[in-house]
C-alpha cells in the first residue's frame, strides 16, 4: 500500500513538502525519469493532481521549478526569451525554458495542447538525446545541465481535432497517467487540503463521482478533486452546506440553467 508522500521528513528551506498522495508508483518513476535525463508527460483530467505533483517533486529533489500556464497564445518566444528595451538599450531576457535550461531545475508546461504548434517544435531538441536548446536571436546553443528535467501535461478527455499532441511529440516523452483518486483517498486528500474531518468530506466525494458520471452528457468537464477541496474549505470556514456545493461544485461546472437545476437535484439526493 503507497504511503502519503507528504509524510516524509525530507525538507526543502526548512519547508515541509508541498501535500501530494500517491496513487501508485508515479514518484519512483518521476525520480527515475530525472536520474535517466528523460522528458516526462503527464495526462489526467483537470484538478486530478498533476500540478500538485510536479510541485511536490520538485521540492522533494531540491530543484526550483518553472511552471508555465500554457495558452493559445503561448509562442515559442514567450518559452525561449526576447529582446526588450531597457534604459534606452535592447537587452536580451531569458524565458522560463531558457532560464531552466541554463541554471538547472524543472521546467513545467502545464497543458501544452494549448500552446502554438511553434512551441513543440522548440522542445524537440531537448527532447531527444541532444537535450540542447538552440537560440536562433543570440546565437547560442545550450546544453542542458545534468539537474534539468522538463515536464510537460494535458488533458486528453479535452483535446479536439484541432487540439492534441502529435504521436511524434509524444513518443519523446515517458508518460503518467493520472485519475480522480479512490473515493477514501480522495476523502483523505480533501481532508488535509480543507481542515474538514474525513467522515465530512466522504459525502462530498461521492457527490464529485456522480457528478463526474454526467461528463460527456450534460457537462463538458467532470468535477474535479481541486473543486471538491474548495467546496469542503468553505465548509471549513463556516459556509452553510447547500450554499457551499452551489457555489464550488455546481456553479463551476456549467452556465446553464437547466444544467445546473439537473446538478442541483443530484446534490439533494446524495447529500439529503
Amino acid at each position: 500500500m503507497a504511503q502519503l508522500c507528504a509524510a516524509q521528513t525530507l525538507l526543502r528551506k526548512a519547508e515541509p513538502l508541498p501535500f501530494y498522495r500517491p496513487a501508485g508508483d508515479e514518484c519512483l518513476l518521476f525520480e527515475k525519469a530525472f536520474s535517466l535525463k528523460l522528458p516526462l508527460l503527464l495526462k489526467g483530467p483537470t484538478g486530478c493532481g498533476k500540478t500538485r505533483f510536479v510541485s511536490h517533486m520538485a521540492a522533494r529533489l531540491g530543484l526550483p521549478l518553472h511552471t508555465v500556464a500554457c495558452h493559445d497564445d503561448l509562442t515559442a518566444a514567450d518559452l525561449t526569451g526576447r529582446y526588450l528595451l531597457k534604459g534606452g538599450e535592447t537587452v536580451w531576457f531569458d524565458g522560463p525554458l531558457t532560464s531552466a535550461v541554463r541554471s538547472g531545475g524543472i521546467c513545467y508546461l502545464d497543458e501544452i495542447v494549448e500552446a502554438r504548434k511553434d512551441v513543440t517544435v522548440v522542445l524537440h531538441p531537448l527532447t531527444d538525446d541532444r537535450r540542447i536548446l538552440p537560440l536562433e536571436r543570440t546565437g547560442e546553443t545550450l546544453r542542458a545541465p545534468d539537474n534539468f528535467m522538463l515536464v510537460v501535461s494535458y488533458n486528453p478527455g479535452y483535446q479536439s481535432l484541432l487540439k492534441s499532441l502529435k504521436p511524434s511529440t509524444r513518443q519523446r516523452f515517458v508518460a503518467v497517467e493520472f485519475d480522480f483518486p479512490p473515493p477514501q483517498a480522495e476523502a483523505e486528500i480533501v481532508s488535509v487540503e480543507s481542515g474538514l474531518p474525513v467522515e465530512r468530506c466522504r459525502p462530498l466525494v461521492q457527490l464529485a463521482a456522480r457528478l463526474r458520471a454526467l461528463k460527456g452528457q450534460d457537462l463538458e468537464e467532470a468535477a474535479s478533486t481541486r473543486l471538491v477541496a474548495h467546496c469542503a474549505r468553505l465548509i471549513a470556514a463556516g459556509v452553510k452546506l447547500d450554499l457551499a456545493v452551489r457555489t464550488a461544485l455546481i456553479e463551476p461546472l456549467s452556465d446553464d440553467a437547466e444544467v445546473k437545476q439537473g446538478l442541483l437535484h443530484v446534490a439533494d439526493a446524495v447529500l439529503g
